[in-house]
């Protein structure tokens, strides 16, 4: 959203920071996905953004083109949202049997990984003065590329959800 997002900062003594916006309820809708290859032990990050909300459509195309960059089996965890759910999404699990869903419990964004890319894409635009729809998409392509070139980065994001432990730490 163009509403800044406030962090802690450093200002001269007895000033207190400031950071003036002007008001505007514009935002960008984000899917990701956080991929993890056991066997070679290779973490990847995949973005799609949208001008409008997305929507189960929405969803199964970004499905598509996932499994079209993914070999072999794919095992994916996401919440009970509706987005995630219906007919366009139940077409690509019976085009695609490798597809397997698996549903977080109902309300447990601590296993989530893909909330802790969230977290860190807010904490690098903290304090930051949006001024629109294109300045978002930059900040956040921007943090993708960043994070991407990090396996390290990729890897604390899986380590710092809640789920069990993998194999391939």
């Amino acid at each position: 959203m163009l509403i800044p997002t406030r962090r802690r900062t450093w200002s001269p003594r007895g000033r207190t920071p400031v950071v003036r916006y002007n008001y505007k309820h514009d935002r960008i809708s984000a899917i990701a996905a956080l991929t993890v290859a056991a066997k070679r032990a290779r973490l990847g990050l995949y973005l799609q953004l949208r001008q409008n909300n997305f929507k189960a459509v929405h969803v199964a195309k970004f499905l598509r083109l996932l499994l079209a960059h993914l070999r072999g089996p794919v095992i994916l965890l996401w919440d009970g949202g509706q987005i995630h759910k219906g007919p366009a999404i139940n077409a690509v699990r019976d085009a695609f049997p490798r597809l397997h869903l698996e549903r977080f419990p109902g309300y447990a964004p601590e296993l989530n990984p893909v909330e802790q890319v969230w977290n860190d894409f807010k904490r690098h635009t903290g304090n930051s003065i949006l001024r629109g729809k294109q300045d978002i998409r930059l900040h956040l392509h921007g943090s993708a590329r960043r994070v991407r070139r990090s396996p390290d980065k990729l890897r604390s994001f899986v380590l710092g959800s809640d789920l069990p432990s993998a194999p391939w730490r």
